[in-house]
């Protein structure tokens, strides 16, 4: 019997992981992958704002909106385990205390890969942040000396998905993922983001901008492969290979 196939995704709020790498997910899912998303916060302070102009709106009330959405979109991903921690946002909480949660979550999912945001944000520091606590994590993951008796993590790549603006991020795509295939979750895993509809149509914009890149990249009009949607992302770490 093969070894189970595991992948991660760290989303800084309950909807980044629609956005930016739904499409990996649901492919990944497709492909027998189980793939655990871990959402930090909900987003309830610095990403609702269509839920704050309701009248007598509260805080808890907001988060049991974007945890339901969160479901929601999980459910037609085909993730295999949403993990909220409810870490507030603007600004996330890193204290030691939070960042072993995440710890515990890694050595967990033991993930073959994990995703999570670019390296710099200054539209929203929750993002970059959040990828610096990953970078920790993974490193103390693989510490023999952290919770002795555990399973340490091996060496899985961490893929940064796409930002909102890339020129402002320093975010170099190198990796283009074909998601045509699995567009249509996607597609409805984004409309059950009701809270941050106006991110919808630009997001189906960026896939539609990366399906262009994957054609060009994988041989262009020389034959290169048709694709209509794709998602693009920045590994960290060299990959190892026996050819090329």
């Amino acid at each position: 019997m093969s070894a189970k196939k595991t992948a991660l995704v760290i989303s800084a709020h309950a909807a980044d992981f629609v956005w930016r790498c739904g499409g990996a997910i649901a492919l990944h899912a497709e492909q027998g992958y189980e793939v655990t998303v871990l959402c930090l916060s909900f987003g309830e302070r610095g990403e609702s704002a269509k839920l704050w102009k309701q009248e007598d709106m509260t805080l808890d009330r907001v988060k049991d909106v974007r945890g339901a959405e969160a479901e929601t979109a999980a459910k037609a991903l085909g993730v295999h385990e949403l993990i909220c921690l409810d870490l507030g946002d603007y600004p996330l909480d890193f204290s030691r205390e939070n960042k072993m949660k995440i710890v515990d979550v890694i050595r967990k999912v033991q993930p073959a890969f994990m995703l999570s945001h670019s390296q710099y944000d200054p539209y929203n520091t929750d993002h970059m942040n959040t990828t610096n606590a990953v970078l920790e994590c993974r490193m103390i993951a693989q510490a023999w000396g952290h919770n002795p008796g555990e399973k340490v993590l091996g060496a899985p790549q961490l893929y940064l998905f796409e930002p909102h603006q890339t020129e402002q991020m320093g975010w170099k795509p190198d990796t283009f993922l074909d998601i045509t295939p699995v567009w249509d979750k996607k597609r409805a895993a984004i409309e059950a983001m009701q809270g941050q509809e106006h991110l919808w149509e630009f997001y189906t914009r960026v896939a539609q901008q990366r399906a262009n890149h994957f054609k060009r990249n994988s041989g262009g009009m020389s034959g290169g492969r048709d694709c209509k949607y794709a998602e693009g992302f920045q590994s960290i770490f060299p990959r190892t290979v026996d050819e090329l």
